[in-house]
């Protein structure tokens, strides 16, 4: 059975991106969080995992409607306007989510919301109070004095207001040693580990009951009212984060929330470093005072910077992802995100190294590996892979490094590890490379004799062999080359037994990656 192939009994698996704000458009950094969550969906798909995939926008947000003040538009319009932008990565990215949610207008979410706040305060968790804080709009967050950076905000270096009104609070002092618990015992798991120490630390300094609405004055009227209180909006955070379930129809109707949340193998959301505190300990508190199991899996990645500064409208360096993918080819910044970003730490973009990965590692090194074998098959066997001879495949050792390859490669995406499947793939290229020069196919094509004639087809066999691996294991980090690799092998299945390439005949047509042209995206 080809390892694509459906089982009786598929595992279910959810993964999610965080929904940005949509006070502008999207840029690379959120290319990078999108592109990470594609891999590990198309993945789990690949085992015949029954896989869901989503994706949205956060647009009940003050950001938003401050946004559309400084534009003069109404916040309906700019919300749409920027979602569609971020709606468009699914094109532009090769993404293949399953689900888009908008906050403001998807006609499942706010039912959802109110739903979860009325579980919640029947649990006695929702009370209300007067409080006095300092407010980072930029963050949606009340920050403590203490928590301040020289009187600013700590990630976005903005001095917080000062806010003083009546609020609901949710009661996340009464969860603090359960959440312990379930992190101690790994029960939700946070990766790296770096990412969940800082999470254990949080736990047991103490966890302080936080606001969950905030004034509709204060909100200009735009969010959703909180139940039997017209006066106040839920906060964003509460509102946001239930779109995990919303989506799948918590509130409204809940067959697929049974199938890929309770009955789910894993729930896994991809976020960056800076919302980890909302993921990791106000989302789970909010679920179990709710009665609903917490997720199993949290991946944190890092940020991207342009030219070694922090992306910023200031700064003039926030760069829309989609023109980009359209220079070079929507894999060749698929590559560079994946394999020259550290997955859970910060990396930097440049249009240079964009520009020299795409030439040197994906033109010169995996391009040509392809363009030279599938011209040797096209020349020395009229472009019909030949089945080998006289020698019991299995004992070779390219073909036990391709086998060995898959399981790496696999073994990397579980991990998030995405830079080590790729330099895992890479190395193989080198070596493939390598047993094209050991064994010399166009000496053995001169040379006179039965015997060199089988060694030429057991090489050209291995070398086929080799390109469907690569194949394989590139299906879900660089989707097109897959394909586009499989086409020029002459479409055999992934996952295929190697033997099956013999007879399929090879189309050299044009290269992987060009240079010096730009690529276009497949329609």
């Amino acid at each position: 059975m080809p390892a694509n192939a459906h089982s009786i009994n598929p595992s279910h698996r959810y993964v999610t991106t965080a929904i940005p704000y949509v006070n502008a458009r999207p840029h690379i950094g959120f290319a990078l969080e999108v592109v990470q969550a594609d891999v590990i969906a198309r993945s789990h798909r690949s085992t015949g995992a029954d896989t869901r995939f989503l994706a949205g926008t956060d647009e009940n947000s003050i950001k938003n409607v401050q946004a559309a003040e400084a534009a003069g538009l109404p916040v309906e319009t700019l919300v749409e306007r920027n979602s569609d932008h971020f709606r468009a990565l699914q094109q532009g990215l090769n993404l293949s989510y399953d689900d888009f949610i908008r906050t403001s207008s998807d006609p499942r979410h706010a039912p959802g919301a109110r739903k979860l706040w009325a579980a919640c305060f029947r649990s006695g968790d929702i009370y209300k109070r007067a409080y006095r804080g300092l407010y980072c709009n930029g963050c949606e967050q009340f920050y403590k004095a203490e928590e301040l950076a020289d009187g600013k905000c700590p990630e976005h270096g903005t001095v917080p207001d000062f806010v003083e009104e009546e609020n609901w609070f949710f009661r996340l002092s009464r969860y603090e040693e359960t959440l312990r618990r379930l992190y101690e015992r790994r029960e939700i798991d946070v990766v790296p580990e770096s990412r969940r120490n800082e999470v254990l630390a949080w736990i047991r300094g103490g966890l302080e009951d936080f606001s969950i609405s905030r004034s509709a004055i204060r909100a200009r009227g735009w969010g959703i009212p909180v139940p039997n209180d017209p006066g106040q909006v839920i906060y964003v955070w509460f509102d946001a984060l239930a779109n995990y379930i919303t989506a799948l129809g918590y509130g409204t109707d809940e067959a697929l929330f049974r199938r890929f949340w309770l009955e789910s193998d894993s729930r896994e959301h991809v976020i960056g470093k800076g919302i980890t505190r909302f993921h990791a300990i106000y989302w789970p508190a909010i679920l179990l005072s709710a009665g609903i199991i917490p997720p199993t899996r949290i991946f944190v990645h890092g940020y991207v910077t342009v030219d070694g500064r922090k992306i910023g409208k200031s700064a003039g360096n926030a760069i829309d992802p989609v023109p980009l993918a359209g220079e070079l080819g929507t894999d060749a910044l698929r590559y560079y995100l994946l394999r020259h970003i550290r997955p859970t730490g910060d990396g930097d973009f440049s249009h240079e190294r964009f520009r020299q990965a795409h030439d040197s590692e994906l033109a010169d090194q995996l391009g040509n590996l392809v363009h030279r074998a599938l011209s040797m098959i096209d020349r020395y066997c009229g472009g019909i892979i030949p089945a080998p001879e006289g020698t019991d495949i299995r004992g070779d050792d390219l073909l036990h490094q391709a086998a060995d390859l898959r399981k790496i490669v696999a073994g990397s995406i579980e991990a998030y590890t995405f830079d080590e499947a790729l330099d895992a793939v890479w190395s193989f290229v080198a070596s493939t490379n390598r047993y094209v020069a050991e064994q010399q196919p166009w000496a053995l094509a001169k040379a006179e004799g039965s015997e060199p004639a089988i060694r030429l087809r057991n090489c050209l066999f291995n070398l086929a062999a080799s390109l469907q691996a690569i194949a394989d294991c590139l299906s879900s980090l660089l989707p097109e080359t897959s394909e586009k690799l499989r086409y020029k092998l002459g479409g055999p299945l992934r996952g295929a037994e190697a033997l099956e390439l013999a007879g399929l005949k090879v189309d050299r047509g044009g290269a992987l990656f060009p240079k010096g042209s730009i690529s276009r995206n497949p329609g």
